[in-house]
């Protein structure tokens, strides 16, 4: 089956795609988009976290033929030409990023997050990433980076009249 998709905001395409295939699997097999990780083939560890028409996913977990005609955004979108985000260059800073297995699925998710709630509290945080496993930063870099993006780029609110 041929399946259509807008990744990153451009239009793609992946043709001879078997039912069973994930998203996963196509995006890194057949688009070359390799961020997303293959980890627990199980929806466990967050390390494949996608949006999916605006809704974070585990791509392990979504057939392909499921999002046909959908919007993905992957971890290579957050980029913007040549500059990192200001989530992905807080990760940098802050040492959030060790083996970086886990690092795409937890930049979508705080993105995602960071979206939603500017101004994360540390419990908006911890449930925000709690479907996403890491092994090597013990996770307090990892809330130092998305405290560190919320700070760099939450709205400030405009001034009362006086």
């Amino acid at each position: 089956m041929r399946v259509r998709l807008t990744v990153n905001g451009h239009p793609r395409t992946a043709d001879d795609v078997w039912p069973g295939e994930s998203l996963l699997y196509v995006l890194r097999e057949r688009l070359g988009l390799p961020g997303a990780k293959n980890a627990c083939e199980q929806g466990e560890c967050g390390s494949c976290t996608v949006r999916l028409d605006g809704d974070l996913v585990c791509a392990c977990l979504v057939a392909a033929g499921q999002a046909d005609g959908a919007s993905v955004e992957t971890v290579e979108g957050l980029r913007r030409g040549d500059e990192l985000s200001p989530l992905q260059r807080a990760f940098h800073e802050t040492g959030a990023v060790q083996c970086g297995f886990c690092t795409p699925g937890l930049l979508m998710a705080a993105g995602e997050l960071l979206e939603r709630l500017p101004r994360p509290s540390d419990a908006d945080i911890r449930e925000a990433l709690s479907g996403n496993l890491c092994r090597c930063t013990g996770y307090e870099k990892i809330l130092d980076a998305v405290r560190l993006a919320a700070a760099r780029t939450a709205t400030v609110p405009a001034a009362e009249p006086s």
